[in-house]
């Protein structure tokens, strides 16, 4: 994908979103998976799923537990509504800020699930990968939707 501006604010105050059919595609699929995890209850303890509900306190576990059991279904509602909006909104050239909201949202949930698989860490040198690596079409996704992502908090912060 061309580093080009994916993501514009318009001056009405909507977004002008330029995206590649087949990015759009990838990321209602991979949406629709994400909507899976999120809402079926043999996905609850999926290890995949553990960047998207950090603990918050790291060294009491009781409190954290407790923390979770509040927490956890209203972050599963406000990540199921946003991957909601984002279908109604997939092919669109056009957004609101709260549609472009629901876009930052659930592009990053989908990467930290895929940076989950992959273990990517903040040492990870990408450009260090080879082709021939198994992994390497998780890499290219991963780092398409970080520019996706880049994109939209720019146009965002406009």
């Amino acid at each position: 994908m061309a580093r080009n501006r994916l993501v514009s604010r318009r001056r009405d105050g909507r977004y002008t979103l330029r995206l590649p059919d087949e990015v759009r595609t990838a990321l209602g699929d991979l949406l629709g998976e994400l909507r899976t995890l999120l809402t079926e209850e043999e996905h609850r303890n999926d290890d995949r799923m553990r960047r998207l509900f950090p603990p918050a306190y790291t060294d009491d576990l009781d409190a954290n537990a407790e923390y979770q059991r509040f927490m956890r279904d209203e972050l599963i509602t406000s990540r199921v509504s946003a991957i909601d909006q984002v279908a109604e909104s997939i092919s669109a050239k056009e957004l609101t800020e709260a549609q472009l909201m629901a876009w930052m949202t659930s592009v990053n949930s989908v990467r930290l699930v895929i940076g989950t698989l992959l273990d990517v860490t903040e040492e990870h040198d990408l450009s260090q990968l080879s082709p021939d690596d198994p992994s390497f079409g998780g890499y290219l996704l991963y780092g398409e939707l970080s520019i996706v992502l880049e994109h939209i908090v720019a146009a965002l912060g406009e």
